[in-house]
């Protein structure tokens, strides 16, 4: 009985000499830094600048950001660390705060062309002359003609749509029209000038085209009859500031047609 006392007598003695958590140590540990690596899968120029100019709010955070490799690492406490991941996916979106910049004006300038000679001669905008003579000379097209020019206001980060009707191509009251869908991702610099990456460039063609003529009994119904030729151009990449880019080309309604679309662009300070 007397042993059994001391046994837990010794028990009691022993638990109050164990030494209590050392919450000090605790806190340190949590509040350790750690490297870890933030991937940036949409943002790119301008608009990961902006990015790493928002994060500057974690003033208790090493971090450095490389827009080419699309990544950032940071070096903080887990619970900053996690907090700024939060940050990163929220904003690295089309159409976030960061995503959202600078203003672009472009213009599109269209050009229908043919392979048959012209009959006769069609002057063009000033500034379209060089742009013919490179592609008389890189391509069987002759005959150059100006059809539009649609000039479009944009915003890094966010889509623009625009519908409107051409000039020139009617069939039975109905008239060519486009459909245009564009969307600069960034405004980026490099040694010879700026650049804007589209990550969407759409043009949707859609022209009308006789398939008939008059039927006997009927004469007013002559070029009633007709059908719609969908063709468009579909791309992506990155344009040069102040630099004629010539895109296309696009089918026609004959296989001796061809529409190129010529983009020009000014990003606005």
């Amino acid at each position: 009985m007397r042993f059994l006392t001391l046994l837990l007598a010794a028990t009691l003695l022993m638990a109050q000499e164990k030494p209590a958590p050392d919450k000090a140590a605790e806190t340190q540990s949590k509040d350790a830094p750690v490297a870890e690596i933030i991937p940036v899968k949409t943002l790119s120029g301008d608009s990961f600048d902006r990015l790493m100019k928002l994060l500057s709010v974690f003033n208790n955070a090493r971090y450095y950001g490389d827009s080419q490799m699309r990544t950032i690492v940071v070096y903080a406490p887990k619970d900053v660390v996690a907090q700024m991941r939060r940050v990163v996916e929220q904003l690295d979106r089309p159409g976030s705060e960061a995503a959202i910049g600078q203003n672009i004006d472009i213009t599109l300038t269209l050009l229908r062309c043919s392979t048959k000679p012209p009959a006769a001669a069609t002057a063009l905008p000033a500034d379209m002359e060089s742009v013919a003579r490179q592609l008389r000379a890189a391509t069987q097209y002759k005959d150059i003609q100006l059809w539009d020019i649609v000039p479009m206001r944009l915003q890094e980060g966010k889509e623009a749509s625009e519908n409107l009707r051409l000039p020139g191509i009617a069939a039975a009251g109905q008239f060519a029209t486009a459909a245009i869908s564009i969307r600069p991702e960034a405004v980026y610099k490099k040694d010879d000038g700026r650049y804007v990456r589209f990550g969407r460039f759409f043009i949707d063609f859609r022209i009308p085209t006789p398939t008939g003529t008059a039927q006997p009994n009927h004469p007013e119904l002559i070029n009633t009859l007709f059908t719609y030729v969908n063709v468009g151009m579909h791309t992506s990449g990155d344009f040069k500031e102040g630099q004629k880019t010539v895109v296309g080309k696009v089918s026609g309604t004959a296989d001796e047609d061809a529409i190129f679309v010529v983009i020009t662009l000014k990003v606005l300070d």
